[in-house]
């Protein structure tokens, strides 16, 4: 499908949501409903020197822009591409005699873009920047502080000789990036990288269960359907990942989206049972259970400082104790011991214990399974991380299965030419080989495996990430 070719979708006022978009005709799963480049998008400042700044890809090694130094990219053919974005930003560093944060940037991105073509639409937009929702009305005071700090600030980066837009332009800009703000990751999708503003993209509505996924797939995102949607059926996707009770779901939405979640899930308050659930049998009472949530946000809280100081031994310590603690109260789909398999699991692969790891890992995708929509992108992608796990502890057929598993959901929300798909199908078709030699000859096949393993380094885990996996739409802290 061509880039800006919006034939399949058309602007509605959906009912108490305002705008939103719909399908034109039928889709069915893993379809590409749209494709969209960004109208401006910016690097993090924690990673101007590790990914360019046309593609967005993670290098070693890059180019710098030999006028500004600061502006870096993989070849010259993405530096010919950047120049008509660069090219004012070039020389505003040079004057400024330093680089602004993100947010900056990608509002005089936005600016220089707007002075180039106007303020209308643009070529395959079916919305303006003008006419996107900024929400600064309903701005706290720390958020108006920011804002003003920014726009300040913006004012002094600004080129004089480019053209001058008025103080509610700039602050309308702003409310934008804020609240309409996507992450762009890495090209296997694993790290945030960056920020930008896709007009189309910021018509599609939330919903907690939606029918699309997005995804930033070499240079664009894609828009693709996760199932079967109607002609006439509103698109949604989801601002936040779906792991979180309804009320708290309703309150991240409303505090960083402004708008109050009137969602199916929402409303019944669908699976809240599940992720707040507790043995059976015997069943503990409310006091115990009260205790217990408690005890578990308090050890959450000194996981994620000892993480954030790499003390990993430490992280698995209070993991395996406080899951020993929940074991006689807490069901497998309760969001506390769901938490604390994610974290045990991935530190201790990075630990390379996988044997350990590998447990935690199979009661985590066992709860996910009960939980998130079965073609969700992070349930593919937490399968993915539990088949690995498996396979390095050297249990095979576990491994194998996860890892067909986790293909089958990317090849939906990611698509076959993605570049974590195309790494998920060489492994599976590794494992494949691998689990065909073992029930043939269990002994010759450890046999083999060891050897291959003592021969080469074993595949070291990526370090535990201190942040987050990528959120979808990005929101300023």
């Amino acid at each position: 499908m061509t880039i800006g070719g919006m034939e399949n979708v058309e602007v509605f006022t959906a009912e108490g949501k305002g705008r939103g978009l719909k399908a034109t005709k039928e889709f069915c799963a893993a379809d590409i409903i749209f494709a969209e480049r960004a109208y401006s998008a910016v690097v993090f400042d924690s990673l101007v020197n590790v990914v360019c700044h046309t593609c967005f890809k993670r290098q070693e090694k890059l180019h710098r822009c030999g006028q500004c130094k600061f502006a870096h990219y993989c070849d010259r053919t993405c530096q010919k591409d950047a120049w008509l974005n660069h090219k004012n930003e070039c020389s505003a560093i040079k004057r400024y005699g330093k680089v602004p944060n993100e947010n900056i940037r990608l509002a005089a991105r936005i600016m220089w873009r707007v002075e180039r073509e106007g303020s209308g639409l643009t070529e395959g937009c079916l919305v303006s920047v003008d006419d996107l929702q900024n929400h600064v009305e309903h701005f706290g005071e720390e958020e108006q502080k920011e804002l003003r700090l920014d726009v300040d600030t913006f004012l002094q980066y600004w080129p004089p000789q480019s053209q001058q837009f008025s103080m509610q332009y700039i602050s309308h800009i702003f409310g934008v990036i804020n609240c309409n703000g996507f992450t762009l990751s890495d090209q296997r999708g694993l790290q945030a990288v960056g920020v930008g503003v896709f007009p189309n993209l910021a018509l599609v509505n939330h919903d907690c269960w939606p029918n699309c996924t997005v995804i930033f797939n070499n240079g664009k995102i894609e828009l693709r359907a996760l199932g079967k949607i109607s002609e006439g059926e509103e698109l949604t996707v989801s601002y936040i990942d779906f792991l979180n009770v309804s009320e708290e779901r309703k309150k991240q939405l409303k505090r960083q989206y402004y708008f109050d979640c009137t969602c199916e899930h929402c409303q019944k308050g669908l699976k809240d049972d599940l992720f707040l659930g507790v043995k059976d049998n015997p069943k503990p009472s409310q006091e115990v259970v009260k205790e217990m949530i408690q005890f578990s946000k308090d050890t959450l809280e000194k996981i994620d400082k000892a993480r954030s100081e790499g003390l990993y031994h430490e992280v698995v310590k209070l993991c395996r104790e406080c899951l020993q603690k929940q074991e006689p109260v807490f069901a497998d789909t309760n969001i506390y011991t769901l938490r604390l398999l994610s974290i045990v699991s991935e530190v201790l692969s990075y630990l390379q214990a996988f044997e350990e790891a590998s447990h935690y890992a199979r009661r985590m995708v066992d709860g996910y399974m009960k939980l998130y929509h079965h073609n969700n992108a992070q349930l593919g992608m937490a399968i993915m991380r539990a088949g690995l796990t498996n396979w390095h502890a050297g249990n095979i057929e576990v491994g194998h299965g996860m890892i067909c598993k986790a293909y089958a959901i990317l090849l939906v929300t990611h698509g076959p030419s993605h570049p974590i798909t195309k790494d998920l199908e060489a492994m599976r078709m590794q494992t494949e080989m691998e689990l065909r030699m073992f029930r043939q000859n269990e002994f010759m096949y450890h046999k083999m495996r060891e050897a291959a393993l003592n021969n080469q380094p074993m595949q070291v885990m990526a370090e535990p990430s201190k942040e987050p996996a990528p959120a979808l739409f990005h929101k300023k802290q």
